[in-house]
This record gives structure tokens, sequence and C-alpha cells, in this order.
């Protein structure tokens, strides 16, 4: 049972944690304001994750397993990769529509160079999944062959995380849809 709690507790920390940084960047989680926000004592953190680094790690790593877990969702539910390209950029839209917040992939992005290393290396492995999944999914779909996928898989990804920027930077949501409805009739993403 005791077991049970801590991981409870180091859930509600990693969720927590997760908003702010979603909102404020790596440089912006400040551990004081975090422990205040989940109800323990800031030294209690340390108990849970013995530093900054380790919890932007762990924080990190749930989110990319949480979106090739999401991305798995959506090959099982929808069974034509076509489809599912076309559905993919929602993936990134969620973000936006809860309270303006992004992909922690792109923001930790841009704090690459002050990011540890444990953090970076996580960072990496969201793209990397979303890479290998579109790769996959543009290869299924007969959209690319299996030499040009990785490719156009990072072209897809760069835009649809740029896009996430550009609306997050104005707050507005329809400017993610229209950009995204513009790589649609460049060809970029499937009509």
């Amino acid at each position: 049972m005791a077991n049970e709690a801590g991981t409870n507790s180091s859930d509600k920390i990693l969720a927590v944690a997760t908003k702010i940084a979603q909102a404020h960047g790596y440089g912006g989680l400040n551990l004081r304001t975090l422990a205040q926000e989940v109800g323990i004592k800031a030294a209690s953190l340390y108990h849970h994750f013995p530093s900054k680094a380790d919890l932007a790690a762990a924080m990190a790593k749930r989110y990319w397993e949480d979106a090739a877990a999401a991305l798995e969702v959506l090959s099982a539910e929808t069974p034509e990769p076509v489809d599912r390209l076309r559905q993919y950029p929602g993936t990134f839209r969620v973000a936006l529509a809860n309270d303006n917040r992004m992909c922690m992939a792109s923001f930790m992005t841009a704090e690459y160079d002050d990011l540890p290393d444990i953090v970076k290396k996580e960072v990496q492995s969201f793209t990397d999944v979303n890479v290998a999944w579109l790769g996959k999914t543009l290869v299924e779909a007969k959209i690319v062959g299996s030499r040009d996928a990785k490719k156009r898989a990072r072209a897809i990804f760069a835009a649809v995380s740029g896009a996430q920027l550009m609306a997050r930077g104005r707050s507005d949501i329809k400017l993610f849809d229209d950009l995204i409805e513009s790589y649609r009739v460049a060809g970029l993403l499937p009509a």
C-alpha cells in the first residue's frame, strides 16, 4: 500500500510538473511552486526525484511513452493508414486546446542547450517515436516508399510541431487548423 501511495504521489508530481512545464518551459519549472501545487513540502519532491534533471527526464519519458501509446491506439482504431495520417495533427492540437499548452518536446527542444543530458535523451525519443510512426504509416498508405519514408516523416513532424508553435505564440488554435489545412493543400499531408 505504501508503494502504491508513493507511485500515486510520483504520478501527481509528474502530472503537475508537466502542466507547469508546458506553460513555462524547463527553465520555468520551479520546484517550490511545483511542491505547493502538489500539496507537499519542496523537500519531499527529492524523495521521488533526486534532482530537477531527474524530474524533467521522468516527465519527458512519460510524455513520449504516452505519445507512443496514443499513436498505437490511433493505429488500432483507424484501420486506414491515410486516415491515421489525417488525424495525426490532432495529437498536437490537443495541447493547444488545453489552455494553449504545447508539446513538451517543442519547448524542451527550444531550451536544448540548457537541458541536462538525461533530459535531452528523452526529448529526442519523443521525436524518434513520432518520426518512426509517421514513416511506417506513410509506407502503409503507399504515399512514399521505405527509402523516402524517414525524410517525409521528418518534414511532417517539423511542420506540425511548427504549426503548434506558431499557434501558441498567437494563442490562436484556428491558426493551427489553417496551417494544417495548408499542408494538406500543398500535399505534405493527405487531403
